[in-house]
């Protein structure tokens, strides 16, 4: 896919929004590249800086324009607070699906955030935009992320041995998927945008 994207603001659950990324969400960037993990499997800056902190939300714009990508940034509703960011990836998109990730500063973690926002995706996704497959990829050790996959109905494949280099090393993942059909009657109908 080519065609730039607009992100469109997404509701998801009672008290969650995503939108677009903006420079005033550098904050939740430099809170994710204090963690132990985030940066390693995503191109979260660490050590941050200012402008590495630009740079991340750039990139994020970058993938919207040149259609390989829909970047949210999960935000509460209430105060617009970022949480964390969930991301389709388009780049199979010709094949008929699409990849789904994911990840929640600390603070914001264990609270049902990422299943709604996934849920708010996957739902659009497959409803909306009629993609026929989303693909989600969990780390065998993070059973919490195991758990709002399911959560949300989507279907554990397998395990993907030496699937994606983490850091310096090839690491295991489990594959989930996500089918049209796999969505309650009224969600496979669409969903709207907030």
């Amino acid at each position: 896919m080519t065609d730039s994207l607009d992100v469109p603001r997404l509701s998801a659950g009672d008290g969650l929004l995503l939108r677009a990324w903006e420079l005033d969400d550098l904050p939740l960037v430099r809170e994710a590249s204090d963690d132990d993990y985030i940066p390693l499997i995503t191109t979260v800056p660490s050590p941050y800086s200012q402008a590495a902190g630009e740079a991340f939300v750039r990139r994020q714009w970058e993938r919207a324009s040149s259609g390989t990508g829909c970047p949210f940034v999960i935000a509460r509703a209430e105060d617009g607070r970022p949480l964390g960011t969930i991301g389709l990836w388009l780049k199979d998109q010709g094949q008929g699906r699409a990849s789904v990730g994911y990840w929640l500063a600390g603070s914001a973690r264990g609270q049902g955030v990422a299943a709604e926002a996934l849920r708010a995706v996957a739902y659009w996704a497959l409803g909306d935009l009629r993609i026929p497959r989303l693909q989600l990829y969990v780390e065998p050790w993070n059973a919490a992320s195991s758990r709002t996959a399911e959560r949300v109905g989507f279907q554990r494949e397998g395990l993907l041995r030496s699937w994606q280099l983490v850091g310096e090393e090839r690491q295991d993942m489990i594959g989930y998927s996500m089918l049209a059909a796999d969505l309650p009657p009224q969600a496979a109908d669409g969903m709207s945008a907030a």
